[in-house]
């Protein structure tokens, strides 16, 4: 059959494969074939038809398709409504004798190796437990506790940095002047690696406005003082993507590549910032250079950064250095200090002891913790985060029976949106692949600032316990490699969590 019809096929593609009776042969079979097909169509058409009819007339019981089982109703809806519920202001106290019992078994842990640390409970105001707490240690990124403490005691929660173009010392210059804000953007759609930071598409749409002939971009920096790196801050982070030269303009924290964490930094933000707007307004980047806006210039564009609270945000989170500087600088700025290193760690101290805390034992050298000559005592950096959780502020409890209003301890409220800017642990931030694998128990209860350099590792936060009682911690290790020490103080916190030790 298989050669009949691939004959017949070549003859109808007009080659004369057959003469005479052999193609009447083969057209006399094709024809009974087509009234086979057609009786075999009919059957499987009148055979489906009959099922449907059965189907539509007798359908199948419902212990036929469900194997006799008893098919349930649909149950009710429900609407969730999650929320967030404070602590319980009735839960059991913890005990000092509680705590250290708990935390014997992992405070030995050699891999701590100089270790220092702080157990408080906020409800209380009490000290549960703590080792060689007032030892100052290099606190690594833990010392961006004290520099949010001290933004948050000194400037509102909205406020902003501006930077500005203004007019230049010749018909054909525009000046940028730095006022201290590294978080612009200059990506297309706006959306940079700083949450809600200013575009530099603004600052181009505003200069174009003015339909002013210019050719140099001049960037000025004078709003800041003194060197670009800090004492014990080493050049190779620059390449590797932890800090940029500090200078008061930036485009994405100086890095390479804008939207990565640890991307490699340029070791001229500022200047590279005025090229990039030269480009952005089909300049010759080769005719921008450093300078200082002259006296009486005209601001002719502006762009202001995202408020003080969602800059805090992401200082605290991802662990920001450029940005800790350049806060630590803005609250130099706001006490009518210098925007400095120098400045910055003054008006830090300032803010602090003002607002009642114990400054001794502390010796920085940046806002953000990068340096290894840092000193921090653990006491300090529990007390600042004790503070921030006091429940409502309350510092005084009135006699009962009487109708006084509790009395607000002003600080204790000025600090607590901090508290909302600590990574979660297993989550977010520093903190998303930390108490995933071991101590998992902490994982979305404990809420820390970490700390990393290569002779430190802390943590510093807050963690509900088992009986619903909020404790602070202060957790320094020196002298062992992050990698060692880090599950060392995760194990602490997690024990925390667990305690139950009312």
């Amino acid at each position: 059959m298989r050669q009949v019809a691939a004959a017949g096929m070549g003859q109808e593609r007009g080659g004369n494969v057959f003469g005479g009776d052999e193609k009447i042969g083969v057209l006399a079979t094709r024809r009974r074939h087509r009234r086979l097909m057609a009786v075999s169509i009919a059957l499987v058409v009148v055979l489906a038809g009959a099922v449907a009819a059965v189907a539509l007339v007798r359908p199948w019981t419902d212990e036929f398709r469900h194997g006799k089982l008893i098919v349930a109703a649909a149950p009710a809806l429900v609407e969730s409504a999650p929320r967030v519920l404070p602590a319980r202001s009735n839960a059991p106290a913890p005990s000092p004798a509680g705590i250290a019992a708990a935390l014997a078994p992992v405070i030995g842990n050699p891999d701590l190796g100089a270790f220092a640390g702080q157990v408080s409970d906020p409800n209380s105001a009490s000290v549960l437990w703590s080792a060689a707490a007032d030892t100052p240690l290099v606190p690594s990124s833990t010392a961006k506790v004290l520099t949010a403490a001290a933004a948050l005691l000194t400037l509102p929660v909205d406020h902003r940095v501006t930077t500005a173009v203004v007019t230049g010392a010749a018909a054909n210059e525009l000046v940028l002047v730095g006022g201290g804000d590294p978080t612009i953007t200059a990506e297309p759609d706006g959306k940079g690696y700083y949450s809600n930071g200013p575009r530099l598409s603004d600052l181009v749409a505003q200069i174009r406005s003015t339909a002013r002939p210019v050719d140099t971009i001049v960037v000025d920096t004078s709003a800041y003082a003194g060197p670009t790196m800090a004492s014990g801050w080493d050049p190779i982070d620059i390449g590797d993507g932890s800090i940029a030269p500090i200078e008061p303009v930036m485009i994405d924290g100086g890095r390479s590549r804008p939207l990565v964490r640890y991307s490699s930094r340029t070791t001229t933000p500022a200047l590279d910032a005025g090229k990039r707007l030269a480009a952005e307004l089909g300049l010759d980047p080769a005719r921008v250079r450093p300078g200082v806006a002259p006296d009486g210039a005209v601001e002719i564009a502006s762009v202001r950064s995202a408020p003080l609270r969602e800059r805090l945000h992401d200082m605290m989170v991802y662990s920001d250095n450029v940005l800790a500087e350049a806060i630590g600088r803005e609250v130099a700025v706001a006490n009518g200090g210098e925007a400095s290193f120098r400045g910055g760690v003054a008006a830090i101290h300032a803010a602090l002891s003002a607002a009642g805390f114990d400054m001794s034992g502390v010796d920085m050298h940046d806002s953000s913790g990068l340096s290894v000559d840092d000193r921090i005592p653990a006491r300090l950096l529990d007390q600042v985060v004790a503070t921030a959780a006091k429940p409502n502020g309350v510092t005084a409890v009135q006699p009962a029976g009487t109708n006084a209003k509790p009395e607000h301890d002003r600080t204790a409220a000025t600090l607590a949106p901090m508290l909302d800017t600590l990574p979660v642990a297993g989550a977010t931030g520093s903190l998303t692949d930390r108490f995933v694998g071991s101590d998992r128990e902490g994982a979305g209860w404990v809420r820390a600032k970490t700390g990393t350099l290569s002779v430190s590792s802390a943590l510093v936060g807050y963690v509900l316990d088992a009986d619903g009682r909020v404790l602070t911690f202060a957790l320094m290790s020196n002298d062992r490699p992050p990698e060692v020490s880090r599950p060392a103080l995760d194990a602490i916190a997690g024990t925390l969590r667990n305690c139950g030790c009312s």
